[in-house]
């Protein structure tokens, strides 16, 4: 069984600038696909984010982030400014951002074939990117796993019909899907979230994801439904709660041996119980990361300790 990921993770790096009135601003590393990639590289898996990383103040942030918890970097070599977003939080610690993104990524070849692959957010929709990403991952697809989740702005989705089928497209092609309700209610304001997740899974994914903020989570799955309450916590911020979400996701279905091309099959037939377990180390992952500022998810020890305590 394959209990560690080695993932692929492809997908934009953003400098999160983070503003509150009175106070300097607060630079974070971010973007929601190198969010996921930290995440798992904290969780003890070899990950590789290919993406894109100026030479710049923002660019070195970043990559000395990442390298920290052991992500390595692959990039097309094209220069050109890191994408940033100011952050504004409200009094509760929602983040409202305001994007300065390009993504141009062009093909890299890679020297390893990944057993699962991992996208999402701008990258799978912002062109002329967004077809290096898409011609991968159906490239990919026959010896690995796939997981998506749209991560949504409005602000660079572009037309709404377009991105819907881009995003519908990328569903198609993926094992497991994850999205907020406020994704779901962008992308398809006249649905019901649970209306929209159950049309997707009979689209071809084995699992799909909804988070639902402080209502917790559920998932759909060939076999049923399962439903997470959120944890009680004190909120830093949301800044990355849905990567951190989707980083312990992925790192518990490794755990139950339910990610890699040999797992496919196990993944569609799988029970609730476990969907219920990899709801649970989702929900707690994404616990922690709110507790502190900034996408910062937890490491494996914090993980088992969130657990533990709830």
């Amino acid at each position: 069984m394959l209990d560690r990921l080695d993932p692929l993770v492809i997908g934009e790096c953003v400098a999160d600038i983070v503003r509150l009135p009175g106070e300097a601003d607060r630079v974070h590393p971010g973007g929601s696909p190198a969010n996921v990639a930290y995440g798992l590289a904290r969780l003890g898996h070899d990950t590789t984010l290919l993406t894109q990383l100026g030479p710049d103040g923002h660019g070195r942030l970043i990559r000395d982030h990442l390298a920290a918890a052991g992500v390595e970097i692959r990039t097309d070599e094209a220069v050109g400014p890191t994408p940033s977003a100011a952050v504004a939080l409200d009094d509760q610690g929602h983040a409202t951002y305001t994007f300065e993104v390009g993504w141009t990524l062009g093909p890299v070849v890679l020297e390893r074939v990944p057993l699962h692959v991992h996208t999402g957010s701008i990258a799978a929709v912002v062109e002329p990117g967004a077809a290096t990403v898409l011609a991968a991952v159906e490239s990919l697809r026959a010896g690995a796993t796939i997981s998506y989740d749209p991560n949504v702005r409005p602000e660079l989705m572009g037309e709404r019909a377009r991105a819907v089928a881009r995003v519908e497209r990328c569903v198609a092609l993926s094992d497991v899907v994850k999205a907020s309700d406020e994704d779901l209610r962008w992308l398809h304001p006249d649905e019901e979230p649970e209306q929209v997740a159950e049309r997707w899974l009979a689209a071809g994914p084995a699992l799909v994801l909804v988070t639902r903020g402080g209502a917790g989570a559920f998932a759909l799955f060939p076999n049923g439904r399962a439903v997470a309450e959120a944890l009680p916590v004190d909120v830093a911020d949301t800044v990355g709660a849905g990567d951190a979400f989707m980083s312990g996701a992925l790192h518990a279905l490794a755990a139950h041996g339910l990610l890699g091309p040999d797992a496919r099959g196990r993944l569609h037939a799988v029970d609730r119980d476990t969907v219920a377990d990899v709801l649970r180390h989702a929900v707690a992952s994404a616990a922690v990361t709110v507790s502190r500022a900034g996408a910062n998810p937890p490491g494996t020890e914090e993980l088992r300790e969130a657990l533990a305590r709830n």
